[in-house]
């Protein structure tokens, strides 16, 4: 177990000027572990009172708060209600700034909140006016700039369906999400910026519109400042063209279950999962976490180092919600030194700062101290996540970057949209801990028995229903896909796919990923979107990959079988790498790539990841007998090459 020492306490004051201290104390309740309880017991009674702090408008009242309660799989949310998510996001007015948006490149925009309303508005009338109804599909293919939370609250708007990546994903990746979900709409942009460099983002939007034939129009955001050409694009408009101004903005209520985003797995066993989630329970479960567990309040400026791929774009838009400002980034966060982001910090009197666990450990080896070399006294507030951050970490932000600041680590997932652990301004920071588990969340540690522990490592389970569960994956008849993804190790109990630990303190600990998933610097990357790519090469005849624990992080090793014949070096290595890289993104390409004899593989044929990282780390293989050819994991032990950099 981890050293868990009190690094952070809020004090008195601080605590009890918080909205959690707020709405514990109106339900009459004096500490969080009487409140959590309660959540858990009364989980209808919660999810109203989340409701009414919060000042969610139903234009339909529900006839009841949850039907069958007793079964995660059937379990319905607020039957028969109605309500918009763009009014609710867009509540706000006057000439505050709704979204401040800074690029790598210098750029800085500011859209007060009745600029961002107005804008949505004459998006929207653009998508009425092109024929998109309820239910309709509208992809994003952009970078994080304004124009993408215009789009989505404008198809939101309407009724239509938000699914959203970002420009480094190349066509195959892109057409592996899009190309299952059949978008009527894609906007996108003319190009991107990384790393001090311009990429071309019209290319690879010529490759998707040829794989997708239901795009009937395509809005180009002129993101680089270059002159854009739409002689080769599809439909193709321009945003501004494409934007019919002076029309009021109308909110068209919906279901409260009615789809809002289509989001994306990992891709780990073929193409990615396309995981649905509804309107309702998004807005419900966003205003929980910002104003209880975050804190967040209409004097914040909110910023997540995030892509519109992530789940922390949805997230950080809900921030609207309540009335705080949205800071986007769109680049390198490692542009000038790792100190592009910390600049802006300063600048924009930033008071929430969310990162991963990658960046945070990044700076430490570079030296970086941010709180000695810039102005962060706005700052209240640090969220990490995407990867576990070690106790180092912590150590790491209280000596460089401020010793009174709450560090707030949070684990959950695009799965969910949301966490089912993280921050509490009531609780004292604990040294590689998360503060507590979520409100109205019924997280467990399940031990190989399915037997809900404490103190000890298990699988992260939560065994209550809550309303930001997915309604379900696109195309998926009878929920078979979703209830195996889910519900199929422990029959009726969510099983998120997470190796944790409920500590004594009602924190929690992370450990990582409990399945095959690669997460180099914490981006989850499924291996069969490697696969796809390695196998068209002729030269490799398959392949497998694996994460590597390396230097409190995980590396991407790919192993590859050679055709007959045929040496693996370097040139072919780059070759590798290039296709990997063009069709996926670069976080894919993997750090070593080295040739065996022979893959393991189940009795059934399947490769086995698992095997081999455990192999690979000196770790017992449990269950041989599974395999069709144990005898080829020999192949992956004691690999000279995977003791160095």
């Amino acid at each position: 177990m981890t050293e868990n020492r009190i690094l952070w306490s809020p004090g008195k004051d601080r605590a009890r000027a918080s909205a959690m201290y707020r709405f514990m104390t109106q339900l009459g309740f004096d500490s969080y572990e009487d409140l959590y309880r309660w959540s858990l017991d009364s989980t209808p009674d919660f999810w109203q009172a989340v409701c009414d702090f919060s000042g969610v408008t139903f234009q339909k009242k529900a006839s009841a708060i949850l039907n069958q309660p007793g079964d995660m799989t059937t379990a319905k949310w607020f039957s028969d209600a109605t309500l918009s998510f763009p009014q609710h996001v867009l509540r706000h007015s006057g000439d505050r700034a709704a979204i401040i948006f800074r690029g790598e490149n210098g750029v800085r925009r500011e859209i007060s909140f009745d600029e961002l309303r107005a804008l949505v508005a004459a998006v929207s009338a653009g998508l009425t006016a092109a024929g998109v109804q309820k239910g309709d599909r509208v992809a994003g293919f952009l970078p994080n700039c304004p124009e993408a939370v215009i789009a989505m609250l404008a198809s939101a708007s309407i009724g239509a369906i938000w699914s959203s990546c970002s420009p480094d994903f190349g066509i195959n990746g892109v057409v592996d999400r899009f190309g299952q979900i059949a978008p009527k709409i894609l906007f996108c942009a003319d190009g991107y910026f990384y790393n001090g460099k311009r990429f071309d983002s019209l290319r690879a939007v010529n490759g998707v519109l040829n794989e997708i034939p239901s795009i009937q129009k395509t809005i180009v955001v002129n993101f680089t400042g270059a002159p854009v050409k739409l002689d080769s694009i599809r439909d193709g408009v321009q945003w501004q063209a494409f934007l019919k101004p002076g029309v009021p903005l109308q909110c068209l209520p919906v279901e409260f279950n009615h789809p809002l985003y289509i989001m994306y797995s990992s891709g780990t066993t073929g193409v990615p999962k396309c995981i649905v989630h509804g309107t309702g329970g998004t807005l419900l479960q966003h205003l929980k976490e910002h104003q209880l567990h975050c804190n967040i309040g209409q004097d914040d400026s909110v910023f997540y180092f995030t892509t519109c791929g992530w789940m922390m774009w949805n997230w950080l838009l809900s921030a609207l919600a309540v009335g705080a400002t949205i800071v986007l980034y769109d680049g390198s966060p490692f542009f000038e030194d790792g100190r592009v982001l910390w600049r802006m910090a300063a600048e924009e009197e930033l008071t929430i700062f969310g990162t991963s666990a990658k960046f945070i450990a990044a700076l430490e080896k570079a030296g970086v101290r941010p709180g000695e070399e810039f102005d962060l006294r706005s700052l209240k507030t640090i969220l990490s996540t995407g990867s576990v951050l070690p106790p180092e970490g912590f150590d790491y932000v209280y000596d460089a970057v401020s010793s009174d600041i709450q560090l707030a680590s949070i684990s959950g997932g695009t799965d969910i949209i949301s966490c089912f652990a993280g921050g509490n301004p009531l609780l004292p920071v604990r040294r590689g801990e998360l503060q507590c588990l979520g409100l109205g969340m019924a997280v467990e540690i399940y031990n190989d028995r399915g037997e809900s522990v404490i103190g000890e490592n298990g699988e992260l389970v939560c065994s209550n229903a809550f309303p930001s569960m997915p309604i379900g994956f696109w195309n998926d008849p009878g929920d078979r896909k979703y209830h195996a993804a889910y519900f199929e190790r422990f029959p009726g109990v969510w099983a998120h796919g997470d190796y944790a630990e409920i500590t004594e303190n009602g924190g929690m600990v992370i450990y990582g990923r409990s399945d095959a998933v690669l997460n180099p610097g914490g981006v989850r990357i499924g291996t069969a979107e490697i696969y796809r790519q390695v196998e068209k090469l002729d030269e490799v005849l398959e392949s497998i990959a694996i994460g590597q624990d390396w230097e409190d992080d995980v590396r991407v090793i790919l192993f590859v079988v050679m055709r007959e014949g045929v040496k693996l070096d370097e040139d072919i290595k780059n070759k590798i790498r290039k296709v990997i890289r063009v069709n996926t993104t670069a976080r894919h390409v993997p750090t070593k790539i080295i040739a065996v004899a022979e893959i393991p593989r189940t009795i059934s044929g399947k490769i086995v990841e698992l095997a081999v990282r455990d192999v690979v780390h000196g770790r017992p293989v449990k269950n041989t007998d599974a395999l069709a050819n144990p005898e080829a994991l020999e192949y992956f032990r004691d690999i000279a090459e995977l003791g160095t950099s």
